[in-house]
């Protein structure tokens, strides 16, 4: 479940809200009782952001913002994918792998994102993209002169700066997606502890490790 309660429909006072559980859900659903998506999630940032409508509001903003972009969609997918996959978000970076397929990018291509440092599936222009997107999410924003210098190339400044905040914008959507345990995120953290075998103690710990075992 989400680590923030949820707004069902019938506390739902906000128009900009409803229009999207309306669109998203049906008129007549209410998501918290019946979550569901046509994508296969379950809604649920829809209706924990709808606990601020103001937020919200700003949030689709953003999403319309870069559905108006002169840069590639491609591109622009390419950088929201990997931005998702960098930063550990299986939401963000599901809902863009299929964002990919259908804008006819090949299953192959869409596979190799995790790993495009070496696949052989993605020209100079679109590699320049998933390094300047690993810059900005894996390196804070460390971007090497050469992989700037491959971008201004082939791409204009204001596209750069769209694929820049656009990149930015969905490695914050992940980031958050993560804390608040939204979607495809609402997953136990991964790194735990594994119990030693049942007699095992500290000291035989300590001497296994000193033995190189």
């Amino acid at each position: 479940m989400p680590r923030l309660r949820q707004v069902p429909r019938d506390q739902v006072t906000d128009p900009l809200t409803l229009f999207f559980y309306d669109r998203l859900f049906g008129a007549d659903r209410d998501p918290v009782a019946e979550p569901g998506t046509a994508t296969g999630s379950p809604g649920d940032w829809w209706t924990v952001f709808a606990l601020h409508p103001v937020i919200l509001k700003h949030c689709v903003k953003g999403f319309q913002l870069y559905r108006e972009a002169r840069l590639d969609p491609v591109l622009r997918e390419l950088g929201q994918c990997r931005a998702g996959w960098a930063r550990g978000s299986r939401f963000v970076f599901s809902q863009h792998c299929k964002q990919l397929r259908a804008l006819g990018v090949p299953e192959e291509k869409v596979q190799a994102v995790a790993h495009w440092q070496v696949s052989p599936h993605f020209d100079e222009l679109e590699r320049a993209v998933l390094a300047y997107t690993d810059g900005l999410v894996l390196d804070g924003g460390r971007v090497h002169d050469e992989v700037f210098a491959a971008l201004k190339a082939r791409l204009p400044d204001e596209e750069i700066l769209e694929l820049t905040y656009i990149t930015c914008l969905y490695e914050m959507h992940a980031t958050m997606s993560r804390a608040l345990r939204l979607e495809f995120d609402d997953r136990p953290e991964p790194v735990v502890e594994v119990d030693a075998p049942e007699g095992y103690g500290t000291r035989d710990i300590v001497d296994d490790v000193l033995a190189g075992g």
